[in-house]
């Protein structure tokens, strides 16, 4: 399905990328396409959200990797603030840990940069027009964590209060140093009760863990 156009005529697009070759790559492609407008590029977290601010454009291309600490908050920002425009991630791998974490806090669309360039094209009219785009290879992945989750786990109960904190901070999309910053313990100690959380509720991965926090009540699926 095609998405609608803005009133211009156009899909106004920015491009966050902190690899240049990348941004530079999409810019051009974009460029020659009809009907999307690139209004700026940047490979600056901070300069991004000023862009989003000053330009409001219909589309954000946003590599998460260019917000090591805080993409996710970068996305319910804008999310937040400029519901109108659309977020779509851009990632170099389908095991970072903030897939779950990213489409919670708002991401309309995910993409791996290895994508075809008319499947980009495609993701913005797609988002742009209210709609949702998964590259197959993370819906697969995700179709595969959730299933995985329905299965019969332990009870909660089987973690400790801490693990439960941690647990919490997992479902947030907290990596283990922003874990152990929030929690007042060091970085090693986080990775070890990430470790032990994953090894009671017998999960292999933290976005599991996070989808079995959703499910089982431990946080609300809007707070995740």
């Amino acid at each position: 399905m095609t998405g609608q156009l803005t009133t211009e005529g156009m899909i106004h697009v920015l491009v966050a990328d902190e690899q240049v070759l990348v941004r530079r790559g999409v810019c051009a492609l974009l460029a020659a396409e009809p009907g999307i407008d690139v209004i700026g590029e940047t490979g600056a977290p901070e300069v991004a959200m000023v862009l989003v601010e000053q330009q409001r454009p219909d589309v954000v291309l946003l590599d998460l990797a260019m917000f090591p600490d805080d993409g996710i908050r970068a996305i319910q920002q804008i999310v937040a603030r400029y519901p109108a425009s659309r977020v779509l991630v851009l990632t170099n791998a389908i095991s970072d840990d903030r897939m779950l974490a990213a489409i919670k806090a708002g991401a309309k669309g995910f993409l791996l940069k290895s994508c075809e360039p008319q499947d980009l094209v495609r993701a913005i009219r797609e988002v742009r027009g209210g709609g949702a785009w998964l590259h197959p290879a993370i819906a697969h992945r995700l179709l595969g964590e959730i299933s995985h989750a329905d299965h019969k786990l332990p009870a909660q109960d089987a973690l400790t209060e801490r693990e439960m904190d941690v647990l919490r901070l997992v479902a947030h999309g907290h990596n283990n140093q922003q874990i152990a910053d929030e929690l007042s313990i060091c970085e090693g100690t986080a990775r070890v009760h990430v470790s032990n959380i994953l090894g009671k509720l017998h999960l292999a991965s933290r976005t599991q863990a996070a989808l079995y926090a959703v499910r089982e009540g431990v946080v609300e699926l809007e707070d995740a």
